[in-house]
């Protein structure tokens, strides 16, 4: 779970650096569940910013 958790905060922060404001945990939790259905980190950062989308409007 720690290595889970910092590959997630690095991935968090290219994103974050360019998204709106918004609450973390939602990405996290997307991009942790990616990862562990067998998605690559690119993938899972794919699959958090898609949906992040409709929180953001």
């Amino acid at each position: 779970m720690t290595e889970l958790l910092r590959e997630t905060a690095e991935h968090h922060g290219a994103y974050e650096a360019t998204a709106p404001e918004h609450n973390w945990w939602d990405w996290y939790a997307a991009y942790m569940v990616a990862r562990e259905n067998g998605r690559t980190p690119d993938e899972a950062a794919g699959d958090a910013a898609l949906h992040m989308e409709p929180l953001l409007r």
